[in-house]
Parts: structure tokens; C-alpha cells; sequence
């Protein structure tokens, strides 16, 4: 849009967009105080796509209001300037990332950590502008969270349903792996393989109960009669395309009442979906471990995201005047010595913790105290923990 109308609107201004209904420019638009209503051609999948768009001025943002709310600590920080001042720092990394809530994450590159069920772990930033004593400050951290597994979709039904080689699976799904695969894929983004070059999209909608043999549409011929034809018939008389695996189920996509139906053979899920869904205990478990870091190498971990962002070559940056330290800020602070311990018994020993801990063997508390009144909760699955089993603890536990 920008380089559309860029002659007639823009000029050399870098507006910059938070991704609602907000452009910042650092001038004003040659438009007046009127609304200016134009149209934007988008290439689209399969045809172009024409979006009406009303552009109108609404105010001032003003950095020097910002300015003297941070050095003399006495009015309130106007928080369009920082909202203002907040989008200009995301408005280049909203393009290069994949943008989740105030984080940017990228494809996994030299690692991967996959999770299991069609998932995997996506590393990325942490980015937000906070006001600080006399200046803005930028808050930048690492973050991680799981995506779903850019791969065809048999691969990532195999994955759900834990079937380790597809071609061993002769038989159509039983429906409580059906419903298991639905409840997965339902909602997620597909792309066509049969089409060439052209790679629609799709949102799935549900999983036939019927495989791609005998599920059927209405088909209308040329000759405008309607007739019921199956999925597989369809895409050998269609594309001459004879389907590997027609036992299996079809994505339907779209809407529903429009009976749009894919092979799963024809499909590939899209890169870039982030999982929403509720991780399983093994997933939480494999994601805990491959996002651990230590404290020395978190800290050179966000230095070398602040080296790749080049923030002071940002030409949106560049274009609002801001300039970003490229150092972290260093705040001056003291450890606490740690309290002294003192144990119960004859000999009274004193103890000081190191790192945190001490050691209690052979001690005994200075003061100890009757237990009347206790409790265990338990969160474990049944399954994992069964009744009897606490109850010996329980029992056990009594006699120490």
C-alpha cells in the first residue's frame, strides 16, 4: 500500500504500523483532516484480492511531552507516546518474524527441539519499551513456545496417532483415531501439493468419517446435471492423480456446508502455526528442558539478539530519531550475607549456607514441634498413582 501510493500520499515518509488501525508518520500526511478512502490490490491465492482502506488524521503524538514526563518524574508518562514509540521499535520485526503477542519468533535454524504430536519448539524475542527513571528503556528477553511442524499431513497424523509407518496402516481409522486426528487439526491452515505452483490455503474445518473411496459430493457436469462422486474418482478424473492411501479419511476445509473435501495425501499443513492447544505433560516436560538456561548464557543468548536486530540500522528507527544502546544497562546492587543457622541438640552447631543450601544430616531442629494436622495432594494421574500406594506412604510416614 505504502509503495502504491507512495507518490501521491507517502512521499519518503516510513510510516509505521501496529498491525490494528494505527500508522505513525514522523509528518503530517497531505491529506487535510478529511478521510481518504482508497483501494489496495493484494495478489491473493488463485485471484487478487481488493481491500477498501480509510486513512484519517487523528492527533499529535509528542516526544516532548514524553520527554519532560520522564525527567521531572512529576506528570504522568503519556502512554500514546510510548505506544507510538513501541510500534516504530516492532514495525520491522513485525515483517522479518512471526509475531506472537509482544514476542517475534523465526523457523527453527541449526537446532531442532520437536515436542511430539505434530509440534515443535520455535525460539525468538521478547521485545517492549517501558519508561525508566529519566529514559525509555527497551526490555528484550529470549522466549520460546511450540509451533505446529511445517509437514504433509499424513506425517502429521502419523505423529498424532503414534503409527510409525503409514504403509503399515492398510486398514480406514477407527473413530477413536479419527477423533483423535480431528481434535488436532481442526483449525489449522493446510496448502495444496496438486495444483502446480499454485499453493492455496485452506482451514480445516473437520475429518470425514468416510475414506476418500466412498466419501462423496455433488459434482455438476458441464452438461449441468448433478452427480455423486467420490473424492478418489474425482482427483484421478480432475488431476489424473491416483490417490496412494484411499482408505484414509479427507480434510474438510472451508465451510462447511460448502462439502469441500481434500485427500490427506494432498496436503501439507503451513509453516508459522503457533499451538494454542494444551501441551501434554511429556511435551511441557521436552519444552522445560530444551528452553533451561543458565544465567551466563541467557545474558550472551540476548546479547547476540540485540548484534542481529541492528536496531541503529533500522531505517524506521532511523526515521523517528531514536537510538538504541546497544549494551545492557548495568544497575549496581549488593548480595546479602546469608543468615546464620543455628541447630537444636547438646552441641548447639552453627551453620552458614553455601550457595543456598546446608547440610541437615545428623542435626536436629532448635526448636522442634508436633505434627497434628497434615495433609497430601496429590495431582498425579490415577493411573500413575494409584490410592493404595499413597496410603502405604501415609502409613509409612507415620512412624518416622
Amino acid at each position: 500500500m505504502v509503495q502504491h501510493f507512495k507518490p501521491q500520499i507517502f512521499g519518503d515518509r516510513k510510516p509505521v504500523y501496529d498491525g490494528k488501525k494505527n500508522i505513525y508518520t514522523v509528518t503530517a500526511l497531505p491529506i487535510g483532516n478529511e478521510r481518504v478512502d482508497f483501494e489496495v490490490t493484494i495478489p491473493g491465492e488463485g485471484k487478487d484480492r481488493i481491500f477498501k482502506v480509510s486513512i484519517k488524521w487523528m492527533a499529535i503524538v509528542s516526544w516532548r511531552m514524553l520527554h519532560e514526563a520522564l525527567v521531572s518524574g512529576q506528570i504522568p508518562v503519556p502512554l500514546e507516546s510510548v505506544q507510538a514509540l513501541d510500534v516504530a521499535m516492532r514495525h520491522l520485526a513485525s515483517m522479518r518474524y512471526t509475531p506472537v503477542g509482544r514476542s517475534f519468533f523465526s523457523p527453527p535454524e541449526g537446532y531442532y527441539h520437536p515436542l511430539g504430536g505434530g509440534r515443535e519448539v520455535w525460539f525468538g524475542f521478547h521485545q517492549s519499551v517501558r519508561p525508566a527513571m529519566w529514559k525509555m528503556m527497551l526490555n528484550i528477553d529470549v522466549s520460546a513456545t511450540a509451533f505446529y511442524k511445517a509437514q504433509p499431513v499424513i506425517e502429521f497424523m502419523c505423529e498424532v496417532l503414534d503409527i510409525r509407518n503409514i504403509d503399515e496402516q492398510p486398514k480406514p481409522l477407527t473413530d477413536s483415531q479419527r477423533v483423535r486426528f480431528t481434535k488436532e487439526i481442526k483449525g489449522l491452515k493446510v496448502e495444496v501439493t496438486h495444483c502446480g505452483q499454485m499453493k492455496r490455503k485452506y482451514r480445516v474445518c473437520n475429518v470425514t468419517r468416510r475414506p476418500a473411496s466412498h466419501q462423496t459430493f455433488p459434482l455438476q457436469l458441464e452438461s449441468g446435471q448433478t452427480v455423486e462422486c467420490t473424492v478418489a474418482q474425482y482427483f484421478k478424473q480432475k488431476y489424473n492423480l491416483q490417490l496412494k492411501y484411499p482408505h484414509l479419511p479427507c480434510l474438510q476445509v472451508g465451510q462447511e456446508q460448502k462439502h469441500t473435501y481434500l485427500p490427506l495425501e494432498v496436503c501439507n499443513i503451513v509453516a508459522g502455526q503457533r499451538c494454542i492447544k494444551k501441551l501434554t505433560d511429556n511435551q511441557t516436560s521436552t519444552m522445560i528442558k530444551a528452553t533451561a538456561r543458565s544465567a551466563p548464557d541467557r545474558q550472551e543468548e540476548i546479547s547476540r539478539l540485540m548484534k542481529n536486530a541492528s536496531y541503529n540500522l533500522d531505517p524506521y528507527i532511523q526515521e523517528f530519531g531514536i537510538k538504541v544502546k546497544d549494551d545492557m544497562t548495568e544497575v549496581t546492587g549488593r548480595v546479602l550475607p546469608a543468615p546464620i543457622l543455628q541447630y537444636g541438640g547438646r552441641n548447639r552447631a552453627i551453620a552458614t549456607p553455601n550457595q543456598g543450601v546446608w547440610d541437615m544430616r545428623g542435626k536436629q531442629f532448635y526448636n522442634g514441634i508436633e505434627i497434628k494436622v497434615w495433609a497430601i495432594a496429590c495431582f498425579a494421574p490415577q493411573k500413575q498413582c494409584r490410592e493404595e500406594v499413597l496410603k502405604n506412604f501415609t502409613d509409612q510416614l507415620r512412624k518416622i
